[in-house]
């Protein structure tokens, strides 16, 4: 080997070891142990879903895994149900439902006088009018009929052979002002009109009188350029409340 030769070798040397000086030991290039790391490589994560408590937890993980029982929540960041939380779902879905049904133990359905659903029938017959206002007799009895069906306590007897046979005289047709037009207070713009009659209840076999007392029932009268025609309208809906509130007195009664 020539002079030039080992010049060579020897820069070669000196290079390696100068990157030799340079490396950091191995011990540098390993991370901190978890406890040691800066607050900036933590992020918080909740870790349960009924308290505020927080825990932080790095990006990374090198180090070795802990067993499930040292997790107040579960292992790998599975939240466990609290006791908080099993008590809250044992009360819906049992104590709820317990609530609901106890509320409810008052109601009850079909007839509330003790009777089987249509069990009696009932004869309504036509009611006499002692007002001046024409049309009423028939339109308080037209609706009578048609409230009975509805309710379905009573069957209704269309050849005189019902069990209680109703009657009813109307006393009282009266008109009263409600509100008045807001440019003109003299001028009334609705008007409640409201029917009065006697209504008697008796059954067919014995005679005895079941029921025997006024009902009364209203509506709202528009005023308009004809009054007349608008109340003669809105008959029909005076007659229906008035019905409406005497078969509610037939269906509640006990006989």
């Amino acid at each position: 080997m020539n002079r030039f030769q080992r010049s060579e070798v020897r820069g070669q040397r000196s290079e390696v070891g100068c990157r030799a000086a340079l490396r950091p030991p191995p011990s540098a290039l390993r991370p901190p142990p978890c406890s040691h790391w800066p607050a900036r490589w933590l992020v918080p994560r909740q870790i349960s879903f009924v308290t505020s408590c927080r825990a932080r937890v790095g990006r990374v993980t090198p180090c070795a895994p802990r067993s499930a029982d040292s997790f107040p929540n579960g292992g790998h960041g599975v939240t466990r149900p609290t006791t908080s939380r099993n008590l809250f779902v044992t009360i819906i879905v049992f104590v709820l439902p317990g609530l609901v049904l106890s509320g409810c133990a008052g109601y009850k359905l079909g007839p509330t006088n003790g009777l089987a659903a249509r069990d009696k029938s009932v004869q309504v017959n036509p009611f006499s009018n002692q007002t001046m206002e024409p049309r009423l007799g028939d339109a308080v009895t037209e609706q009578l009929r048609k409230a009975l069906q509805r309710d379905g306590t009573y069957q209704v007897a269309t050849r005189n052979d019902g069990d209680i046979v109703v009657s009813g005289v109307i006393t009282a047709y009266q008109r009263q002002e409600m509100s008045f037009v807001p440019s003109d207070i003299l001028t009334v713009r609705d008007y409640r009109v409201s029917l009065v009659a006697r209504v008697t209840a008796r059954e067919r076999t014995s005679g005895k009188l079941i029921l025997d007392q006024p009902v009364s029932g209203y509506t709202l009268v528009r005023a308009g350029a004809d009054l007349t025609s608008a109340e003669r309208q809105a008959l029909p809906l005076l007659a229906a409340d008035l019905a409406k509130n005497v078969t509610a007195r037939l269906a509640d009664g006990s006989w």
